[in-house]
């Protein structure tokens, strides 16, 4: 059974996330901004109106998440005195504090994702290493591990576009992840991911080391200003393989984007290639492919962001973009992030999507750092 002390730290931690999070005044504002929604001609600038209404969900959203933070703690409070009345069972408070306590700590963390950046959606790509069928089929495991995080949380995925293995697995996929601060959670993902097992596609059942990438891009949306050179790009179209009926592999619905970037800070020049096969209509997976291309752009302004950071804040953060971050050994039980030092020996759980531990792990290392 919980004691007094531990309801005492859940009532302070609720008390300090009200302060924190000002909750008074953001109730306030949202009442402020509910006011220039009424006006006679708020639907008639469409974007703007969407800004606005956006707005007003996110602040709805921090208030809702205390809200819950306190009911729960409340429980807990009351739970304790029905203890003492015998209406209340020990292990049936001890759920209510475990439930307060998580509540709690998801809103702590999210209060951690601050940056602009933070709360948008995310382009995630996974890219299989050198090992043929064997990185292949693990970049596939990847894939599947993070579709199942983000539908554990409520998060809408697309496949932009994937590229199947030789044998097995795939070479390359796309995934589009919308909702609430997917990239901010998902941004401790991108790196090199390790994977040591007995493999099986290895007749000797020798024990194997593969490799693959995961590339992680806030998904822009239209509140974000992101300026396309139309010179810059140009565009081929092709028949999207795989599953999907006649339609699919007769018509050329599939988009190649193509864009010549040039550094605004270095001048160098690169590059762009998007392709797209989401849907079978063709002017709906160009509109797709730009999203992406803005995205990438976005991204590349961010990581010029960090890099200007790094030279001031000199050793302060020692984040690699692209170094190994992870490994998964499987005949051991271990998954260790070597940037955190977190592991745990429920390989299968996290290959199942449970990675909240060291995406908090991640957070609560690096954040403060990200400010």
């Amino acid at each position: 059974m919980i004691t007094q002390e531990q309801l005492k730290d859940a009532c302070d931690r609720r008390d300090a996330l009200k302060r924190y999070l000002d909750i008074d005044s953001k109730r306030i504002q949202v009442e402020e901004e509910e006011l220039r929604t009424h006006v006679p001609d708020f639907w008639e600038h469409p974007k703007e109106a969407q800004i606005q209404m956006k707005k007003i969900k996110d602040l709805q959203a921090w208030i809702k998440g205390y809200e819950e933070v306190e009911q729960a703690v409340e429980e807990v409070s009351t739970g304790f005195e029905f203890i003492k009345e015998g209406l209340l069972e020990e292990d049936e408070l001890d759920k209510l504090y475990a439930d307060a306590i998580s509540r709690i700590e998801d809103l702590e963390l999210r209060n951690m994702l601050r940056r602009e950046e933070d709360k948008l959606g995310v382009v995630l790509k996974i890219n299989s290493g050198a090992g043929g069928t064997e990185s292949q089929d693990w970049a596939s495991m990847l894939m599947r591990m993070y579709l199942r995080w983000c539908e554990k949380h409520g998060y809408k995925t697309s496949i932009a576009n994937i590229l199947d293995g030789d044998e097995a697995g795939i070479k390359s996929c796309t995934i589009n992840v919308e909702g609430d601060f997917a990239y901010g959670y998902l941004k401790s993902e991108n790196g090199v991911h390790r994977l040591v097992r007995v493999s099986p596609y290895n007749a000797q059942g020798k024990r194997m080391t593969s490799f693959a990438s995961v590339f992680v891009t806030p998904l822009v949306d239209d509140t974000i200003e992101v300026r396309v050179d139309p010179a810059c790009v140009s565009w081929d179209t092709f028949r999207s393989g795989g599953a999907g009926g006649q339609n699919v592999n007769k018509v050329e619905s599939g988009v190649r984007l193509r864009y010549q970037f040039t550094d605004p800070y270095t001048g160098e020049q690169e590059e762009i290639l998007i392709e797209n096969t989401e849907t079978r209509d063709q002017p709906k997976n160009k509109e797709n492919a730009m999203r992406q291309l803005r995205s990438i752009l976005y991204d590349k302004e961010l990581q010029h962001r960090m890099q200007e950071q790094a030279k001031i804040e000199a050793g302060k953060m020692k984040i690699e973009w692209g170094s190994q971050i992870r490994s998964y050994v499987f005949d051991d039980r271990r998954v260790k992030d070597h940037r955190t030092n977190h592991q745990t020996s429920d390989v299968n759980g996290v290959m199942d999507g449970d990675l909240d531990d060291f995406i908090k792990a991640y957070l609560m290392e690096f954040s403060a750092n990200e400010d």
